[in-house]
């Protein structure tokens, strides 16, 4: 089984904050830390309403319910969209049979977003902290999303866009990689005897 994170690996990192960015009218630069600060908890299973007044609270603002709302739709839809050669892959992956799942660290309105895309289809199984409880590196999430997944450890081929969390899941057993691309993917999957031919 083929297993990946969303965030900087399926899904473009970077487009989620530049959209709130835009929206709160604050520069990117300046947005990040309050934006990261809470951001293990909201990916935990808190509530967005929680995050985003907290979030901007940090930056001095006080903000209603609407605003909350838009600000999650912005976040969501940043997150949720495939990036580039993302959707090829995952074709090439499918067309051969071979079993993928995501496991991402994600708050439950992108959890949702991404269980409603049309793209999801191609995963026997999807994964998220607030799902769980649990964020990546713990090692208590791989153990809980195998499970899941039924594969042996050394069954899984892993790609994450964070090193921790390579390194949490090699420990663990996993078969891990950063993420550097779609091309490097199909490669990675070949030397690790995945694909054939």
């Amino acid at each position: 089984m083929v297993v990946f994170d969303l965030g900087g690996v399926l899904s473009p990192s970077g487009q989620a904050i530049a959209d709130v960015s835009r929206i709160l009218g604050v520069p990117e630069e300046i947005l990040a830390g309050p934006y990261w600060a809470g951001r293990d908890a909201y990916d935990a299973g808190g509530s967005a309403d929680d995050y985003w007044r907290g979030a901007a609270g940090a930056l001095g603002r006080s903000i209603d319910s609407e605003l909350v709302e838009r600000l999650d739709q912005a976040d969501v839809a940043g997150w949720a969209r495939l990036a580039a050669g993302a959707a090829r892959l995952l074709a090439e992956l499918t067309g051969r049979g071979i079993p993928l799942a995501v496991l991402s660290n994600a708050p439950a309105s992108l959890a949702a977003a991404v269980r409603a895309s049309p793209w999801s289809a191609s995963f026997q199984k999807l994964i998220f902290s607030s799902d769980v409880g649990l964020l990546k590196p713990d090692p208590m999430i791989y153990k809980t999303a195998e499970a899941t997944l039924h594969p042996p450890p050394s069954g899984v081929v892993f790609f994450d866009d964070r090193a921790v969390n390579v390194a949490a899941a090699r420990t663990h057993g996993w078969r891990a990689h950063v993420w550097t691309g779609c091309g490097e993917a199909l490669e990675v999957l070949a030397r690790e005897g995945v694909l054939h031919g």
